[in-house]
C-alpha cells in the first residue's frame, strides 16, 4: 500500500510528535507500506521518512519547486516526483495515494487534510483518510468538525470521511 502522510515541516514542536512519526515509519516499512510525503527534510517529514528508511522502507517524495530551491529537499527518497507547487502536489499525492494519514501539523497539514476529505466527499476517491491524534493535537479541531455538524453544515457525518486514531494501533486497523 502506498501511505501519504501529511504532517508537520517544524522542528520546534513536541518531542512526542517525533517520537510517534518515528514510530508510524517504521511501522509502514516493516509492513511493507511506501511512505508518500511532501520530500521536506525537517520536522515530522523527515522524523518518519528517516525512521521508514532506516527500516527498509520506500519513500516516495512529491516536491515543489520551491522546496527544491531552498535546498530542502530530504537525501532520503527512493523515488523523487517533482511538481511545480503545493496544489500540483496534493492533487499527485492524491493520486498516488491509496490512505492519507494526517499527522500533527500546520496550515498546509490542514490544507492537506481538508483538501482529501472535500475530494471525498465528491467521490473523487474512497480512501481512508486518518487523523492520527497524536497527544490530543487535533482535539480542537475534532470538536470545531463536531459543532459544524450540530449546526448542519455537513451533508453527512464528517467522522464517515475522516477516521480519528489515537494510536498506531487505531492508525494500523483503519489501514487493514
Amino acid at each position: 500500500m502506498k501511505v501519504c502522510i501529511f504532517c508537520s515541516a517544524n522542528d520546534e514542536i513536541a518531542a512526542e510528535y517525533f517520537e510517534r512519526a518515528r514510530e508510524l515509519g517504521v511501522f509502514c516499512a516493516k509492513n511493507g507500506h511506501s511512505i508518500v510525503f511532501g520530500g521536506h527534510d525537517a520536522g515530522l517529514m523527515h522524523a518518519v521518512s528517516r525512521a521508514c528508511k532506516d527500516a527498509g522502507g520506500q519513500l516516495i517524495g512529491v516536491v515543489p519547486r520551491r522546496i527544491e530551491e531552498m535546498g530542502r529537499l530530504t537525501p532520503f527518497l527512493d523515488v523523487h516526483v517533482p511538481c511545480e507547487d503545493l496544489t500540483d502536489r496534493k492533487q499527485l499525492m492524491m493520486d498516488m495515494s491509496d490512505a492519507f494519514i494526517v499527522m500533527p501539523g500546520g496550515i498546509g497539514t490542514l490544507d492537506e487534510l481538508f483538501t482529501v476529505s472535500a475530494a471525498a466527499t465528491l467521490g473523487y476517491h474512497r480512501k481512508p483518510v486518518i487523523l492520527y491524534n497524536v497527544g490530543g493535537c487535533w482535539d480542537a479541531l475534532i470538536a470545531l468538525l463536531d459543532d459544524l455538524a450540530r449546526q448542519g453544515m455537513m451533508r453527512r457525518p464528517w467522522r464517515e470521511l475522516i477516521h480519528v486514531a489515537h494510536s498506531l494501533d487505531d492508525v494500523a486497523r483503519r489501514l487493514s
